[in-house]
């Protein structure tokens, strides 16, 4: 129980609330768009499951892979791999139980869920590696969080439609933002050592525009999938919170004081995700 608590602590298993609910989000709207019903419960467990496998994944395996430049950066030498509190081979056999969850929902689901596992698995594991070797690290990230929505479509429906991709670009460019208001606090440390982000390639100025110019692009595509879909005024209402949230979230940093980086990364953000599945889900229900 002791190296569990570390292990949920290591992968900031709290943190799912950024991802899950967009997984939920595109269930019940694809499921509605598609068949004109609600997931079973039995695709809401499995769709869960899958989530949280498909995540703890790849957390733990971002911090397997980057043990070694986690003990070499002061902001993240107390690490649990780096700290000695997780050995590399216990981290490794919670990533083997985590895939094996996400594979065994996938397969209880629908086959197209079981097909597109590679693509899921390869951006799992491949995004860790990014930023190795391309400031667009970014990005790939945001990809990778933005197939959250697309699973939970393709787990309740069994089928992708350009609905999906909607709002897929919405996360994805969501993400994508606040992980780069995230990556200015190794701005320096990321010079310094090669690594690449867009804060040291641009300089914090410039990745904070750049930072905004893709939560307008996610703010955009919430805006579109409000015409495309069957959503009315209280999905509206939702998506006017979340861009007032995204506005306040960028006011909290400069490049003169990155001192509420966690705020606007943590609290901004799980507050973004909770606003838009409760007003998306309001808006279907009623």
């Amino acid at each position: 129980m002791k190296k569990l608590k570390v292990i949920l602590e290591m992968i900031k298993f709290e943190h799912t609330v950024f991802a899950l609910p967009f997984a939920f989000l595109g269930a019940a709207l694809g499921s509605l768009l598609v068949t004109g019903g609600w997931p079973t419960i039995a695709q809401w467990i499995w769709i869960t499951l899958a989530m949280v496998g498909a995540r703890s994944a790849a957390m733990s395996l971002n911090r397997l892979i980057d043990a070694q430049i986690d003990k070499a950066n002061p902001r993240t030498a107390d690490r649990a791999i780096p700290a000695g509190l997780l050995s590399k081979a216990e981290t490794a056999g919670f990533i083997a139980v985590s895939f094996a969850v996400l594979f065994v929902a996938a397969f209880q689901l629908n086959m197209l869920a079981v097909y597109l596992l590679p693509v899921a698995v390869f951006f799992l594991v491949f995004y860790s590696y990014t930023k190795r070797f391309t400031w667009l690290c970014h990005v790939f990230l945001g990809v990778t969080i933005g197939i959250a929505p697309l699973g939970g479509w393709v787990g309740a429906t069994g089928v992708l439609t350009w609905e999906a991709f909607i709002l897929f670009i919405a996360v994805a460019f969501w993400t994508a933002g606040f992980d780069v208001i995230y990556a200015t606090q190794d701005a320096d440390y990321d010079q310094e050592v090669n690594l690449h982000s867009i804060p040291s390639k641009f300089g914090i100025a410039k990745a904070l525009k750049i930072a905004r110019g893709f939560h307008v692009v996610s703010f955009s595509a919430m805006i579109l999938l409000f015409f495309v879909a069957p959503l009315s005024w209280i999905y509206a209402f939702g998506i006017v919170i979340v861009g007032a949230i995204m506005v306040y979230e960028h006011s909290l940093v400069s490049p003169k004081d990155l001192s509420k980086v966690d705020v606007a990364f943590f609290k901004m953000n799980g507050i973004i995700s909770i606003v838009l599945l409760v007003f998306t889900l309001g808006d279907l229900i009623i």
